[in-house]
């Protein structure tokens, strides 16, 4: 009974290692191993090395085909280029596997150990997570020790060969027994692992180990796939988040990619009340119950993107990982506040003018207009700031930010100098062009915000290269 304990606390140790080890090269090279696939899918040859290329790299190729997923679900790959990247995943796992089996008991002990030294001393930053990646090693080559060590006498035993006898011969057996394996570890690179290990120490058979099947042509499958699958589409699906993926949630930099995704979403709704709020402006009847419908809508989204990244344990984050998310937390918050001052300001102009019959004059409106267009220019470039973190489109957005201010206090201006020339239209509407303005200025502040974000980070990084640049006094 204390054998077969040691034996599966092997491999338990096993799946760790393997998780470890995609985790810390995910967070390390998340965004980098994302842009190696999406650009590998012109040509099925090149598609298959990078699928070889990310599994050997992350050893997981349940995390090169959570990528895959995402890019075929976004439309960004063909179904038949993201089949030829499993097969060259699949082709990536047995390699590392085989690296594996390999007589490395000197190595465990050295990678372990500096991996330690890296992670603790530098946990929130690159060369930590690098660390990680030397303990899920190390781990992964003192488990494979292990599981042969524990093997040794449970092949001894009379029942134990019964038992793994009984699948030699029968391949449907074979197969789903490693299937099953696999689901269950979450770590096809384990089942092959221990699958080789114990071959070795010869609990079961060469044949058995193998299960060779020929490799299916990726058209024809892809082809029979897309027969059998049938995507139904929702009742609703503004009201339903799209790209938050709960199985990313252990690759946080994919899970941070998603959200953003959703993130930007949000934007789009937003921008589309902005385009009803100006009809609403124009007299247009009925569009206020249109913009809170989308107002629901971006509430919806905000709870789904802020529950998901609750979930994201943040003490395990990297330096840019936790910067990121509070990026999207802060920009997912701007957006909702943004959505519930466009559904107030409709809300008051079809109470205040329309039902009191009363209309902007025409100056007045066209400096509405003016400022409204500015809004959505603000929140376009804003969207883009934020899912680019460029420097010089920052620079760009605070100035059209000061801009903005300048020329919403020219028009407070303009507007109290009609009054003073007794121009009905603007006193009748007066309170209500004011409080537009003033509203408009809060939306303008929060599109803009993610400006600073950027460049407040540039800042701290021309600083810390200050810093490192060696005195030459």
């Amino acid at each position: 009974m204390l054998t077969l304990l040691h034996l599966l606390s092997s491999v338990a140790l096993l799946v760790w290692g393997t998780h470890i080890v995609r985790t810390g090269i995910m967070r390390v090279y998340g965004a980098n191993l994302r842009r190696v696939l999406s650009d590998s899918v012109e040509k099925k040859p090149l598609a298959f090395v990078s699928g070889i290329g990310v599994t050997a790299l992350v050893q997981s190729s349940n995390a090169t085909a959570l990528l895959v997923t995402s890019f075929v679900a976004q439309g960004l790959v063909g179904l038949a280029p993201a089949l030829v990247i499993m097969l060259g995943a699949d082709v990536g796992t047995a390699l590392m596997a085989r690296v594996l089996t390999f007589d490395l008991s000197w190595l465990s002990p050295l990678l372990i150990l500096i991996g330690v030294f890296l992670f603790l001393s530098r946990k929130q930053m690159r060369i930590g997570q690098i660390g990680r990646v030397l303990i899920g090693l190390g781990l992964i080559v003192l488990a494979l020790e292990l599981i042969v060590a524990a093997a040794t006498p449970i092949t001894q035993a009379a029942g134990v060969k019964v038992l793994f006898s009984s699948l030699t011969g029968d391949v449907m057996l074979d197969a789903l027994t490693g299937a099953l394996f696999a689901i269950v570890s979450y770590s096809s690179l384990a089942a092959v692992l221990l699958t080789a290990t114990l071959t070795a120490s010869g609990v079961i058979s060469l044949k058995v180990a193998l299960c060779l099947v020929m490799i299916p042509l990726a058209g024809p499958m892809a082809t029979l796939c897309e027969r059998l699958i049938v995507d139904v589409a929702a009742d609703d699906p503004r009201m339903r988040p799209r790209h938050l993926d709960a199985s990313a949630l252990d690759t946080p930099t994919l899970a941070l990619a998603n959200a953003a995704r959703e993130t930007l979403r949000m934007g789009d709704v937003v921008e589309h009340m902005m385009i009803l709020q100006r009809e609403v402006l124009h007299g247009k009847q009925g569009v206020d119950k249109e913009v809170r419908r989308l107002d629901d809508d971006v509430d919806v989204l905000y709870t789904a993107i802020k529950l998901y990244l609750a979930q994201i344990q943040k003490e395990d984050l990297g330096e840019e990982d936790s910067r990121r998310w509070a990026e999207i937390i802060e920009m997912a918050l701007n957006l909702e506040q943004a959505g519930d001052i466009i559904e107030r300001m409709a809300g008051d102009v079809g109470a205040k003018s329309h039902a009191a019959r009363r209309a902007f004059s025409t100056e007045g409106l066209a400096e509405l207009d003016g400022l409204h267009e500015r809004l959505i220019g603000n929140l376009r470039l804003g969207l883009s700031v934020f899912l680019s973190g460029d420097v010089t489109s920052a620079k760009r957005l605070r100035r059209s930010k000061h801009r903005f201010r300048i020329l919403d206090r020219r028009y407070a201006h303009a507007h109290v100098d009609r009054l003073h020339q007794q121009n009905v239209q603007s006193i009748e509407t007066s309170s209500l062009h004011l409080g537009l303005l003033g509203d408009m200025k809060r939306l303008n502040s929060l599109f803009c915000a993610v400006a600073y974000n950027v460049l407040d980070q540039d800042a701290k990084d021309d600083d810390r290269d200050w810093e490192d640049t060696p005195s030459t006094l």
